[in-house]
């Protein structure tokens, strides 16, 4: 299992490191080329296509024997078992490429191919939520999945994965693994459990709080702490999120905005408590024997989700949908788990991984039992109903978010 670990921790660092970019990325990005067809902010949300019009295009559409999926780097079962098995399933052959970096890249890279209409060479591919997912939904260029292929997903995701305000009814999209943002602190120099936001407020902890640099995780953290639901979040309360977010960098608290950085700061005491993403808190003390503390608050934290979606023009429809619901089957589910070691949207590989961990030995039934009992990759039933999605921000209004978060941060 030592090398399911150090994949799991390379994808953890690699996975989360480049999203701290995505929000100077995307800013930048809505001024360059391709993205002239922005929703204005006065735009209406786009809504899903006509039932009728998506069950013609699915009605002409037939299984091809190929399919070709793009992903990111150490994000999916060592030794890609999970493919073979689907081929080996259903006779469908994968071309599986880690060939997405971070998705302002990717979406800077496939923007102006989709904008032509032309086809960008996947069938599937994995966007996380946020700004670009967004604006490939806004301007039409995701194709509404197949709810009638998904029978595996409907049987056994769980009800906090068919229900997500960035895309309701699963209409584009199904998840292929999440993380949380809560806060985690170093027992060291903290001896009470931490339970609320307030505590990265805490005048106690001047110039030893961490926040994070990623203008949609404080963004979330700013309006959580003011009671609104980022989900529902107006620009309005965007602006009041960063004021508040402002007066906690003013007050000399903040010790630093960090990229993936902030898990070393918290583990040598540059910072005592700091946003922190459950993954990371996970492996950090599996591999390094620390013993980091990670909690979603009371008041709430954020749930970050990378989903399939199939681009517009892909050739093999059929074949990724088939793709898409191999992997809500619990068997499937549990080999990616056990592998990657993030929040996975099946809750019966929980048993599953339980039961091979008792199977194991050595250094394997280790690492196995720690999957399959932490509350970092199992966020308990009160703990989900308390995380948020980051607010679905599309079009111009990205100018305005940006503009108000990098500026709390006095950037």
């Amino acid at each position: 299992m030592n090398e399911h670990t150090s994949h799991g921790h390379a994808a953890s660092y690699r996975r989360r490191d480049v999203l701290t970019l995505a929000g100077v990325a995307a800013l930048a990005g809505l001024a360059g080329a391709g993205c002239g067809s922005a929703t204005s902010a006065s735009s209406p949300r786009p809504q899903p296509e006509p039932t009728s019009s998506v069950a013609r295009f699915w009605s002409g559409q037939r299984r091809h024997g190929q399919v070709n999926f793009a992903n990111w780097p150490l994000y999916i079962d060592t030794g890609h078992r999970t493919l073979q098995e689907f081929t080996a399933t259903t006779g469908v052959q994968v071309s599986y490429t880690e060939v997405i970096q971070d998705t302002p890249s990717w979406f800077t890279k496939i923007n102006p191919i989709l904008m032509a209409g032309e086809a960008i060479g996947y069938d599937v591919m994995v966007i996380t939520n946020g700004f670009q997912f967004s604006q490939l939904l806004a301007e039409g260029k995701l194709v509404p999945i197949n709810q009638e292929m998904l029978g595996n997903f409907y049987r056994n995701a769980s009800a906090k994965f068919k229900r997500r305000s960035f895309d309701p009814g699963n209409t584009y999209s199904v998840p292929w693994a999440s993380g949380s943002t809560g806060i985690a602190w170093n027992p060291k120099y903290i001896k009470t459990p931490v339970t609320s936001i307030n505590e990265l407020w805490n005048p106690a902890y001047k110039g030893r709080v961490g926040m994070m640099s990623d203008p949609q995780e404080i963004g979330n953290f700013g309006m959580i702490k003011l009671g609104i639901n980022p989900e529902r979040s107006t620009q309005a309360d965007w602006r009041a999120a960063g004021k508040a977010l402002a007066a906690q960098r003013r007050a000399g608290l903040v010790r630093g905005y960090y990229q993936q950085s902030y898990i070393d700061a918290l583990s040598n005491g540059d910072t005592w408590i700091s946003m922190a993403w459950s993954g990371d808190i996970f492996q950090q003390n599996l591999t390094s024997g620390s013993a980091l503390q990670f909690a979603i608050p009371r008041e709430g934290g954020s749930i970050w989700t990378d989903n399939m979606v199939i681009p517009r023009g892909a050739e093999n429809p059929v074949d990724a949908m088939m793709l898409m619901d191999w992997y809500y089957r619990p068997p499937i589910a549990a080999q990616l788990t056990a592998s990657i070691n993030y929040i996975t949207a099946v809750p019966e590989v929980r048993p599953i991984i339980a039961a091979d961990a008792a199977k194991a030995s050595g250094e394997e039934k280790h690492t196995l039992a720690e999957v399959a009992t932490s509350k970092l990759v199992w966020p308990t039933p009160t703990e989900y109903s308390r995380l948020y999605n980051y607010a679905d921000v599309s079009g111009k209004l990205q100018h305005e978010y940006l503009s108000i978060f990098q500026s709390a941060m006095g950037e």
